[in-house]
């Protein structure tokens, strides 16, 4: 039980560091664990591997919505309206006016990662998408992707030996 206990811990944090730090490779850290301990449930390690990169998505998330306080070299100083932002409102009600599109490539993006997972938190957030629906459509794409990648290293160990 200890065991498991230290293997889904690990499992969340590095999790969370991967989110945060796109250098660490999630993927491959799920891989060796499966080879190293084949009797984990997969389906345990994807939902805790998913909760974890979903916690730290949630502050690319929170940032693109500007709950969180940014560097001065990312905020803007003028107050006057831009293109840009014109732009955004403009994206923002497309968002609004297409929540099953919205939650679909959500949901692709989690899942297969393109677009880039990192980069739609933060447009999911700047889009003012709303948290439910980034949370639910990320842990539902994150779930699946880890999934199979935890199911592989068993079905190719079974095929190969």
């Amino acid at each position: 039980m200890l065991l498991w206990i230290g293997l889904m811990s690990t499992a969340f944090g590095v999790s969370v560091l991967s989110a945060l730090i796109p250098l660490i490779s999630v993927e491959l850290f799920v891989i060796a664990l499966m080879l190293r301990a084949p009797d984990t449930a997969w389906w345990q390690l994807a939902a805790v591997v998913a909760a974890g990169q979903v916690v730290g998505k949630l502050l690319y998330y929170y940032a693109g919505r500007g709950s969180l306080p940014l560097p001065k070299v990312f905020r803007r100083t003028e107050d006057t309206p831009s293109r840009w932002s014109l732009r955004l409102a403009r994206f923002r009600e497309a968002c609004r006016g297409r929540p099953v599109w919205t939650a679909g490539v959500l949901l692709s993006s989690s899942f297969v990662s393109l677009p880039p997972f990192a980069a739609v938190s933060v447009i999911a957030g700047v889009a003012g998408i709303p948290l439910r629906t980034f949370v639910l459509t990320g842990l539902a794409g994150r779930f699946g992707r880890f999934a199979l990648v935890a199911v592989v290293p068993g079905i190719a160990g079974a095929w190969w030996f």
